[in-house]
């Protein structure tokens, strides 16, 4: 999970990554992620990196920013995966989030399908409060 080149396997939206710094996962990583739809790739940078529990993954462009959190916790049948994608656009765009979070709900539910297929999981319920 912490190795971001793994995103295109699982995330239909994206078509492409390529590892722009560091060598694997790790505090250094830095990738470039190509999304449907998007003419430059985004630039993910690592910001934090714990393994095997967590990363924290922050691309930024002129108009969009994407603070990502995956964490792995271990459970008496396997591992619970959580992945959270903050998304907000900058600037006067920002007027324009809540549009962004109902689009966003829909990409990442079919990420969310592909990375149960890959992971051969089920989806928990929500556990936020």
């Amino acid at each position: 999970m912490a190795d971001l080149a793994n995103f295109a396997e699982w995330d239909p939206g994206v078509t492409n990554v390529e590892q722009s710094e560091g060598d694997g996962p790790g505090p250094s990583a830095v990738y470039d992620v190509s999304i449907k739809g998007l003419r430059a790739p985004l630039r993910y940078r690592t910001t934090r990196f714990e393994p095997p529990t967590s990363i924290v993954v922050r691309a930024a462009s002129r108009f969009l920013t994407s603070l990502d959190t995956i964490t792995v916790e271990s459970d008496d049948a396997g591992s619970i995966v959580s992945y959270d994608a903050e998304l907000t656009l900058n600037g006067l765009l920002g007027l324009a989030d809540p549009i962004l979070r109902l689009t966003f709900g829909r990409i990442g539910d079919r990420a969310a399908s592909g990375l149960l297929r890959v992971l051969d999981g089920d989806r928990l319920p929500d556990r936020s409060p």
